[in-house]
């Protein structure tokens, strides 16, 4: 007797895999294979976490801090969120506009669900972290794409973003520092697409994930400006900040009513954010903050080095990334001498010959770049952007 296999819900198929996620199991599935692959699809520091925030863990393990929380995090975490953001940004948010999340992709995903109708239009610059368009999608909107170009460093200004708005546009992503690109908006452009989405009601979601790993500019929020809790929404992350990428915890801060709509819909999909790494968010954000300037520093070194090698490669271009820990070269020319046609053939071959893992730019919305993330040893940088000179010049 045969079965038919019912189908899968429809809306399944407006997503696609996180290509981030691809790249990186696929560079995963080599080393367990033995091969010896430089990955530099990752975008997670390899720092690992400071010490006193595993120990207010372990703590917590030895107290029994082991049981369900209340669904937006303990009170203790929400008010380090709130007190860590107005020490860092000057803003001011009360706990009842806090809601703590399992990450940063966790508080963007409940924002679309809770935010954006059928049809409602998202604008998102180009490039973008890949999340953001399946996000909109599965939500049902519709993402509208502002690409500002490499010749702008990949810098979107208001009226570029005000030419996309239509009265179907419900919120304007802005990223800044970028994954990918790691563009930094300038606080006076960001105030003005502050003022633009103020004034005709649309939510402005400032994705806060690199805000402290900044070469040059200082940590702004737009949040910190006055009026801008009425309009504007942070989704913010520990993962970067701290090196605590699988702990898992992320936060967002808001309007009490959009909040509550959060709480609301994460009460029925994960419940709290794990116990005992609450424990050690509370560390992280009231703790010493010497870790997050000793990583800057590091990412600092690491890119003056990344960016400058991979100009010495043959058809090579690469702005200087301002923040986040990201190179964005234009490859066009040089994979297109080898006679290849796309960054993401250019991404497959190069770590199926070179065993050189990065990710291709069609995942953020352009053709003619990759991704290489320089968190990683200057080791590792130096063997994998050899491999990727001796492939082009192949």
């Amino acid at each position: 007797m045969t079965s038919t296999i019912p189908a899968l819900a429809e809306r399944v198929g407006l997503i696609s895999v996180s290509s981030t996620v691809k790249v990186s199991a696929e560079a995963g599935r080599l080393k367990r294979e033995g091969v010896d692959v430089v990955d530099f699809g990752a975008g997670e520091p390899d720092f690992p976490t400071p010490s006193n925030i595993k120990q207010a863990a372990i703590q917590g393990l030895a107290d029994n801090f082991t049981k369900y929380t209340p669904v937006d995090g303990t009170l203790e975490l929400k008010k380090a969120i709130v007190d860590r953001h107005v020490a860092d940004f000057g803003t001011g948010y009360a706990v009842n506009e806090c809601v703590t999340t399992v990450g940063g992709k966790h508080i963007i995903f409940e924002l679309m669900q809770v935010l954006i109708n059928p049809g409602d239009e998202v604008i998102i610059p180009v490039p973008y972290w890949v999340t953001y368009a399946d996000v909109v999608n599965f939500a049902y909107g519709k993402c509208v794409f502002v690409d500002p170009g490499e010749a702008t460093g990949f810098n979107v200004n208001a009226e570029m973003i005000a030419r996309q708005i239509t009265p179907k546009t419900k919120a304007i992503f802005i990223n800044s520092p970028s994954n990918p690109s790691g563009a930094v908006l300038s606080d006076a452009e960001f105030i003005k697409i502050f003022e633009i989405t103020s004034q005709r009601g649309i939510w402005l979601i400032t994705d806060e994930c690199y805000c402290h790993f900044l070469y040059g500019a200082k940590p702004f929020s737009i949040a910190s400006v006055p009026g801008a809790k009425d309009t504007v929404l942070v989704a913010g992350s520990l993962s970067k900040t701290y090196a605590m990428t699988g702990w898992r915890i992320g936060f967002g801060l808001g309007p009490k009513p959009v909040i509550d709509a959060v709480i609301k819909l994460q009460s029925h999909m994960t419940s709290n954010p794990t116990s005992i790494a609450q424990k050690a968010a509370i560390e992280a954000l009231r703790g010493p903050q010497d870790s997050v300037q000793q990583m800057l520093g590091e990412y600092r070194t690491r890119r003056e080095f990344v960016v400058n090698r991979l100009r010495q490669i043959s058809g090579v271009t690469c702005q200087d990334p301002m923040g986040a820990f990201y190179a964005y070269p234009n490859m066009s020319t040089a994979w297109k001498n080898k006679g290849i046609a796309s960054s993401l053939e250019f991404a497959e071959r190069l770590l199926r010959e070179a065993h050189v893992a990065v990710v291709p730019g069609e995942a953020f919305g352009t053709q003619d770049h990759v991704r290489i993330s320089y968190a990683t040893s200057m080791k590792e940088l130096e063997r994998g952007l050899q491999r990727i000179d001796d492939f082009i010049q192949k």
